[in-house]
């Protein structure tokens, strides 16, 4: 009984962080009762894990954006522009993937930073730079592609990203060796950075969750981790996607939370006057966070664009409505200063299974789309009720 009030007190205080994943779990186990098991099928998984990629990679940039209180309109074309930069590169100019790569992440920061120098430098408002560069990147893929319209890729390698999975070191019974590697380290990794944490807290007398319940949370988590890598496994494996996003998450969430970069994020934010008063660059950082931005919209056009295997003049459409919605669902605050990579993550899982979901039921694209808006505008309402409860 005394573990049960724990437990309540425990969601009950971090309702915020819970909330998301709570909201996840409900879901998912609401479309599988709906249709009749077949949302949980290792091919449905799958493919609802590669189709959220490439706006989880744009939720993770613009969960930044909206923590330093500023906005990219841009990122959907800009993602549609470089995608169709990189098919012109690999298909009429003839360079190697490995080339191509590097020169489309490269472009896109350097348009992630202009963005942020008109912020930053200039004082332009980010709601109107990144609108203008939402019409200047349209126009630019019309423009690349007005001659070719859809240019077909058919490089193996680059259509792998979107499309392949890793390689398998052995099937055993139809399960992939590699992928469950890979799981079971992720698992180990969890666990040891999650313990680790536990006792930094203890050393500084910070408050922790009893240890009943800390195994709960480790039990939990790992067992998700490998349900998940044993339905991954026991159809295609892990796909490149997924490892991409996972590299990602990693990266970010390091950098977010064990970096002075991060603090110094999280503190512009939270007070830019105070931020600066405090001796943070408060410019340098917005630079930092809109050319970040700007790399990831690449990676973001890169997935997209071999994931379709071709650069289309309508790619990037919504893309950045998606990934905000996503960082918003995933519990950024619009106030600034608050929000998490894997939260941004979740969202942008939560915006993916709530369309798969519909589509494996029937459900038409107009009623989609009010859905869809009704989550968002919950997720807003919830951020606000939560920001009213602590004061």
């Amino acid at each position: 009984m005394k573990l049960l009030n724990e437990a309540k007190h425990l969601v009950k205080d971090n309702i915020r962080d819970y909330g998301m994943y709570i909201a996840l779990i409900i879901i998912m186990v609401t479309f599988t009762i709906l249709t009749d098991g077949l949302f949980m099928s290792s091919r449905n998984i799958s493919n609802l894990l590669d189709s959220a990629g490439y706006i989880a990679v744009l939720a993770v940039g613009v969960m930044l954006v909206i923590v330093i209180r500023h906005i990219d309109l841009s990122i959907g074309f800009l993602a549609g522009f470089l995608g169709a930069i990189a098919a012109i590169l690999l298909m009429q100019v003839g360079m190697p993937v490995y080339i191509v790569i590097p020169i489309i992440l490269i472009l896109g920061i350097f348009a992630g930073t202009i963005t942020g120098f008109l912020v930053a430098k200039i004082g332009i408002p980010a709601f109107v730079a990144t609108l203008a560069g939402w019409l200047i990147y349209r126009g630019a893929i019309l423009l690349v592609t007005e001659k070719t319209g859809t240019i077909i890729i058919n490089d193996d390698v680059f259509n792998a990203i979107g499309n392949g999975n890793i390689p398998s070191l052995m099937v055993i019974g139809g399960v992939h060796l590699l992928s469950l590697l890979v799981g079971a380290l992720a698992i180990v990794f969890y666990i040891y950075s999650t313990i680790k944490n536990r006792r930094n807290k203890i050393k500084y007398n910070f408050e922790v969750v009893s240890k009943e319940i800390f195994i709960l949370q480790l039990v939990f988590v790992s067992a998700i981790i490998g349900y998940i890598t044993w339905v991954l496994a026991s159809y295609n494996g892990l796909s490149w996607t997924v490892i991409i996003m996972l590299l990602v998450v990693i990266v970010y969430h390091f950098i977010t939370t064990k970096t002075v970069l991060g603090r110094h994020i999280y503190a512009v934010g939270s007070n830019p006057e105070a931020a600066h008063l405090s001796g943070i660059n408060v410019s340098k950082i917005t630079l930092l966070v809109f050319g970040s931005m700007g790399m990831l919209a690449a990676l973001s056009g890169i997935l997209y664009t071999s994931r379709l295997q071709s650069a289309t003049t309508t790619a990037g459409t919504l893309f950045e409505l998606d990934a905000i919605a996503a960082a918003f669902v995933g519990g950024v605050s619009a106030a600034g200063g608050v929000g998490k990579v894997t939260g941004a993550i979740i969202g942008a899982l939560v915006m993916a299974t709530l369309t798969n979901g519909m589509n494996l039921m029937g459900v038409g694209i107009a009623p989609q789309y009010i859905i869809r808006g009704g989550v968002l505008a919950l997720a807003v309402i919830f951020d606000v009720y939560t920001r009213k409860k602590r004061v």
